[in-house]
């Protein structure tokens, strides 16, 4: 395991479309340790493969409900509406605030390629869709209707 750079906001994989995940095998499981550490060692509530350099649909998720890993996540369902502060990870020294669903439902697969369903709601939610747009090459500010240096 390995804490990874994270890429910074002008570099152009943060705006490119992710690819699925084929092959769940030892290239997959340290890409996803990799991740973990990444996210705790920049103690972050998310990070995506892109902000790692990888363009692989691929997202960790780390808040008060837990760790989670994420491949080739879907939003099959969504519900209400939250407005709140956002930072990221690879746009350092601001923040905003974007609008995002108050619930969703996604589907996804483990690294072992088994299939789940999970609901989130809150700042899970927030926190789920905030990582799932980096895999469509969408950043936070691309969406936020206010935005400051922090």
């Amino acid at each position: 395991m390995a804490i990874r750079n994270v890429v910074q906001v002008g570099d152009d994989v943060l705006r490119q479309k992710c690819f699925p995940v084929e092959a769940f095998d030892e290239e997959l499981v340290k890409l996803l340790d990799d991740m973990k550490d990444t996210v705790k060692k920049e103690q972050g509530a998310g990070l995506a493969a892109p902000q790692v350099g990888v363009l692989r649909r691929v997202v960790v998720v780390d808040v008060e409900e837990g760790y989670f890993e994420f491949i080739n996540p879907v939003i099959t369902a969504q519900k209400g509406e939250q407005s709140g502060w956002e930072g990221c990870l690879s746009v350092r020294g601001k923040s905003g605030i974007v609008s995002r669903p108050m619930k969703v439902t996604l589907v996804y697969q483990d690294r072992t390629g088994e299939k789940h369903l999970l609901k989130a709601k809150g700042f899970f939610a927030r926190a789920i869709c905030h990582e799932l747009d980096h895999l469509d090459g969408v950043l936070y500010i691309d969406k936020a209707s206010y935005i400051e240096k922090t």
